[in-house]
């Protein structure tokens, strides 16, 4: 029996050991995260100790500069820091892929009109964007994800603009074409499915991204504010080179968890993109 396209990718994905791995330590943390009011002995708001101790018995990873639990901040930034990237992931992954049919699949004036606004988008420095966008809205978690979904979509709708070109003249689409099936049919069920592929591989990228993103603009202020936690606003309190050197407990642990995080999406992304393009594996 024939094997589904679905299965052919899985079994392809199997077989790249750091993307099993990745993936298994993505799945770990975000099962950890999701599940932070059952697994935190404390809740992240909760003084609980005393101010800035070491991790010992009762405080795995110590407490903060005012007396919270550590771990208990950890789990919850963690879900901030997922929820926040996966969020801006979802969001500017839906406007490339829909500015991106439309531009390849009508062609012409939309074309023109919606990839000189692309290009007009990425010109500008990135970061800049971002932090320019930051400073006008009020800081905030789905404010975050706002901007952060507003100016990750560039590279999608490049993406799925050139994949409509090259499938939109294909035989299955002129027959349901001719078929009289509407626009809409077209686009989104014969098309799309047809290029969803490496939109999913761009996506882990864009993921890494904006925890990243996430993580820069809560550790200079503009993001996730206090006293609701995230990877970043946990390292905020790690500017000061007394916490760097004698406290690496306020910071350590955030720090590694980013760092982890956006390796092993970057990871998975690495081996869906071999999987779904067996051509590319080595």
């Amino acid at each position: 029996m024939e094997e589904s396209y679905i299965r052919s990718v899985a079994r392809r994905f199997s077989y790249h050991k750091a993307g099993m791995v990745s993936l298994a330590v993505v799945i770990l943390i975000a099962a950890a995260a999701l599940l932070a009011p059952v697994i935190a002995p404390y809740g992240y708001e909760d003084i609980v100790g005393g101010i800035s101790q070491p991790p010992g018995p009762g405080h795995l990873l110590g407490t903060d500069g005012i007396g919270r639990d550590m771990f208990s901040r950890l789990l919850y930034g963690t879900r901030t820091s997922l929820f926040v990237g996966l969020a801006a992931t979802l969001l500017s992954t839906a406007v490339g892929v829909v500015l991106g049919l439309v531009a390849g699949y009508f062609g012409g004036i939309w074309d023109m009109i919606l990839m000189r606004f692309t290009d007009m988008v990425m010109s500008f420095p990135y970061i800049l964007l971002v932090l320019v966008a930051s400073v006008i809205f009020k800081p905030g978690m789905w404010n975050i994800i706002l901007i952060l979904g507003f100016v990750d979509w560039t590279g999608v709708a490049r993406l799925v603009r050139g994949n409509v070109l090259a499938v939109k003249d294909e035989n299955y689409v002129q027959a349901a074409r001719l078929a009289g099936m509407p626009r809409r049919h077209l686009l989104f069920s014969e098309i799309l499915p047809n290029v969803i592929a490496p939109v999913l591989v761009f996506a882990t990228s864009v993921m890494a991204l904006s925890i990243l993103d996430e993580a820069a603009l809560s550790f200079l202020g503009m993001g996730v504010q206090p006293p609701d936690p995230s990877l970043g606003n946990l390292l905020n309190g790690a500017q000061s080179l007394t916490v760097l050197g004698s406290m690496p407990w306020l910071w350590l642990a955030p720090g590694l968890t980013i760092v982890l995080l956006v390796v092993c999406v970057n990871f998975v992304g690495d081996a869906l993109r071999d999987a779904v393009d067996p051509t590319t594996m080595r």
